[in-house]
């Protein structure tokens, strides 16, 4: 009898141990969580000069610098893939943008347009200019902001240069438009024609374009590009935008403290 209950005892401790055992096992398997990789970025470098004689100490070139978005492969891809379709709109010559697909072919495309043109008309070539340079210029956990400044030239009596803003999602990579970012657009615009007005001197109940400048049909729109800084919205008109070249940008910063009503996403 004594020895029925030694080994009865054992075998519940022996099953005792199993069972805290597998516990163990369980709870240590709950607490592992796969984190999804970081978003982080690489400065790239992409340059390229004609292989025809230069024209003193100008040389026809690309140069492109832009962020490469790297982690998350669904949000950098489309980060990545944006970046490079607004640079491909920029650097082309004729009438149309080149279906380049990666920087190299974009580079190959605009110099080997220079080396056709300049072998038909020495004389005549002037040296051209292709210059991307895009910086992370506002970044935080719900949006990254983009600044693309670019210079062109192509022959002329002078290049363009402006700048470009593209507003991401942090967390899909998207591209966000003014209806992304804005609970309610007209009013936005209104308020924003008001402090342009006060900002630039136009009298209210006057004509937008009555100091000069070229909103087209005479009214007050948005500009393509609108840029987060640090202490609110800059509302950014490239030359020749709503005015003349020789006037350049028009710049307009709205405070948050004015406009986080208008606000979705900051």
């Amino acid at each position: 009898m004594k020895q029925l209950l030694v080994l009865a005892l054992a075998f519940s401790m022996l099953t005792a141990c199993k069972d805290d055992k597998e516990k163990t096992t369980e709870d240590v398997t709950e607490t592992i969580v796969e984190e999804a990789p970081a978003l982080s970025f690489e400065n790239k470098e992409y340059n390229k000069k004609t292989t025809l004689p230069c024209k003193g100490d100008v040389c026809t070139y690309v140069s492109i610098s832009v962020p490469e978005a790297k982690g998350a492969p669904e949000v950098s891809d489309s980060i990545n893939h944006e970046i490079f379709k607004v640079t491909r709109s920029i650097v082309y010559f004729g009438e149309k943008p080149t279906a380049a697909k990666s920087y190299k072919e974009l580079m190959d495309s605009f110099i080997g347009s220079y080396e056709e043109l300049a072998k038909k008309y020495p004389a005549d070539a002037m040296p051209w200019e292709a210059k991307i340079k895009a910086t992370i210029d506002y970044q935080s956990d719900n949006i990254i902001n983009i600044k693309l400044n670019n210079y062109m030239f192509t022959g002329g009596a002078h290049g363009y240069e402006g700048n470009r803003s593209l507003l991401f999602d942090t967390k899909t990579g998207r591209t966000l438009t003014y209806d992304a970012i804005l609970h309610d657009r007209k009013a936005f615009t209104a308020f924003a024609e008001k402090k342009f007005r006060e900002k630039f001197n136009i009298p209210a109940g006057k004509s937008i374009n009555a100091t000069g400048l070229f909103f087209e049909n005479d009214k007050f729109i948005l500009p393509q590009n609108i840029f987060y800084k640090e202490n609110g919205l800059l509302l950014y008109y490239n030359s020749v935008e709503i005015g003349s070249f020789a006037d350049g940008p028009k710049e307009l910063l709205l405070p948050y403290s004015e406009i986080s009503t208008f606000l979705k996403v900051k």
